[in-house]
């Protein structure tokens, strides 16, 4: 083969990028991945890792000040926006390098430039256009840049963009994405957020945490839709008991903005009216694929609500031609993103590989306190015609949660009341987006209720709660 042409393409470096390219080379695939901005894409960049290396500094700055709850004393604390970011971009820097030492290692080529599919097999990469973050990270030495290039597989990997409400549109002054979000020049003291999805109930927990009014709109009749209603109404408590204000089954119906603040119309449900004005406001309302200029369409490659169809193997309907992660629909996780590219390319080599399974994929939002899930919600479950048990236990019972001085939390599980399946896990309190992954991998085992209650969980710890909880299900709860 000559420079130019590689079994193995994939355009976007993200998660999902990235760790196909990684999985591709290992099978013995020449392998070449192109990137217009950033190793690492959204996620590494501007997305899950900056965003959490910012809630442990939230997090620090929250202990220091109920440092008296521990018998400990902490006076005058106070904290340095700029550092705050600092240390965030830092860690970012620092795994984007990491992610170029990976391509070194592996042998994968880079491609600098912008993509466009040609035909078939094809893809021209010219001069990146301007980018829609800043900066723009600079070619990595050893990288290739514009000319055409052919492989027998292309993998479109071009993860999402924020979502933009016409007459809303972000002008990184007074109305952000979770870009602006994330890079603060000084700390608002009021914030408006609008939606509470991940993505904006982490950043109202952030801001708030670090002084900030914050009132969080949300259209739908909960606050985090897609979790469980019950979890959902907990985390609300916690919040408002924080400090935050929330509007549900509301909208921003328009924008007014002035020098230093912007003023919101949020619409209710009986349409009435309320103006609403804080420092800044954080659009919020999700992310859609990045498609566009792609040469998609010349190809027949069908989308539908702005992402790339594939089947269970992120196959599009054009033969020799694959979509992974965001650009390819939800769930838009970087974890999602990964497996995908894995099975994508497992499958494009002829391994005995099992289509993507989206209902065993795990759900975390990072927030305080931190809220995780899999599977399907009690209400989901009843929906798809099961017979339900369904076990709770909370945080306010367990040694652990209290020494940690982290008693506010409950553990939920959702089973088949005639095989014993575990169908869902929702979870709300300390480090729960750690202990969510014990389910997926019950799951993902088809483990019943009796395996659950016949291991043995260390104590004392967090964890001992989920077997609790499936306790709780069948009346056997043994400390509640």
């Amino acid at each position: 083969m000559s420079g130019t042409s590689y079994d193995v393409l994939i355009i976007g470096s993200g998660p999902g990028g990235y760790v196909t390219a990684i999985r591709a080379a290992q099978l013995g695939f020449k392998t070449a991945i192109v990137e217009r901005e950033h190793l690492g894409g959204i996620c590494l960049n501007w997305g899950c890792i900056p965003t959490k290396a910012l809630l442990r500094s939230a997090e620090i700055y929250h202990y220091m000040q109920h440092a008296k709850d521990y018998g400990l004393s902490a006076d005058n604390v106070s904290f340095d926006p700029a550092a705050v970011v600092k240390r965030s971009r830092g860690v970012s820097g620092r795994l984007n390098g990491g992610v170029g030492f990976l391509m070194k290692k592996n042998k994968i080529d880079v491609i600098w430039g912008e993509a466009k599919l040609t035909k078939p097999g094809e893809v021209v990469v010219s001069k990146p256009s301007k980018p829609a973050v800043e900066p723009q990270h600079p070619a990595p030495k050893g990288t290739k840049g514009e000319g055409t290039y052919t492989a027998k597989h292309i993998i479109v990997a071009t993860g999402a963009r924020p979502r933009v409400i016409p007459g809303i549109e972000p002008d990184k002054e007074t109305i952000w994405t979770y870009f602006e979000a994330m890079v603060p020049p000084t700390m608002p003291k009021s914030v408006i957020v609008m939606g509470s999805g991940a993505i904006g109930i982490e950043f109202a927990s952030f801001y708030r945490t670090m002084g900030a009014e914050v009132t969080v709109v949300e259209m739908m009749p909960n606050i985090m839709p897609v979790e469980d209603p019950e979890i959902s109404g907990m985390a609300k408590k916690a919040f408002e008991k924080q400090g935050m204000t929330f509007f549900t089954e509301a909208k921003v119906s328009g924008v007014k903005k002035a020098k230093g603040s912007v003023t919101a119309t949020v619409e209710t449900k009986d349409g009435k009216t309320q103006e609403i004005t804080a420092e800044k406001l954080i659009s919020a309302v999700g992310v859609v694929g990045n498609i566009e200029n792609l040469g998609l369409e010349a190809l027949g490659v069908k989308t539908e609500r702005g992402c790339v169809v594939i089947d269970g193997y992120g196959r599009t309907n054009v033969p020799g031609l694959y979509a992974i992660g965001d650009v390819a629909g939800p769930p838009m996780l970087a974890h999602k993103a990964e497996h995908e590219g894995v099975i994508c390319i497992e499958k494009i080599a002829g391994l005995d590989v099992h289509p993507m399974e989206k209902d065993k994929i795990p759900g975390c939002t990072y927030c305080h306190p931190q809220v995780a899930s899999v599977g399907m919600t009690e209400a989901q479950a009843k929906e798809a015609g099961h017979e339900v048990k369904v076990g709770r236990y909370s945080f306010v019972a367990n040694g652990k949660a209290i020494a940690l001085g982290e008693d506010n939390g409950l553990i939920k599980t959702v089973f088949d009341a005639r095989t014993g399946q575990l169908l869902g896990a929702h979870m709300i309190g300390a480090e729960v987006t750690e202990l969510i992954q014990g389910y997926v991998v019950a799951m993902n085992l088809e483990t019943t209720e009796e395996d659950l209650m016949h291991t043995v969980f260390p104590h004392p710890t967090l964890s001992e709660m989920m077997k609790e909880s499936v306790l709780d299900a069948y009346g056997r709860a043994l400390n509640a």
